[in-house]
């Protein structure tokens, strides 16, 4: 049996893995550090591990999807992402491309064509 729930645990971690990007898009119309957007992550039912953020976050910026500012006027300097103009058309793009997904398997699922396990 803990065969069966290492599978299923293993095959869960893919679905949520897959739904990280737009997650952390999603909340950056305005500015946000790490730490801060781990816990609003978390918050809405995302758990991420600040050892993937940090990198996704990073490798987006990369990839000119995110611009960064410091704010060194805390007790501690924080980089600050938000969504740059061309990562404002990705997470618009990857918000069409979830719904019609999320349409597509919710009709497998439903089993619309008698074919659905459900």
């Amino acid at each position: 049996m803990a065969d069966f729930q290492e599978t299923i645990n293993g095959l869960i971690q893919e679905l949520r893995r897959g739904t990280i990007i737009i997650s952390v898009l999603s909340q950056l119309s305005k500015p946000q550090y790490g730490y801060s957007l781990v816990t609003i992550l978390q918050e809405k039912g995302v758990s991420i591990d600040p050892g993937t953020l940090y990198p996704l976050l990073r490798r987006l910026e990369k990839q000119e999807l995110l611009e960064s500012t410091w704010d060194t006027n805390e007790t501690r300097p924080r980089k600050y992402y938000s969504l740059s103009p061309a990562g404002k058309e990705v997470y618009l793009q990857l918000c069409k491309e979830w719904k019609s997904l999320s349409d597509s398997l919710e009709s497998l699922i439903k089993g619309d064509d008698g074919n659905g396990a459900g």
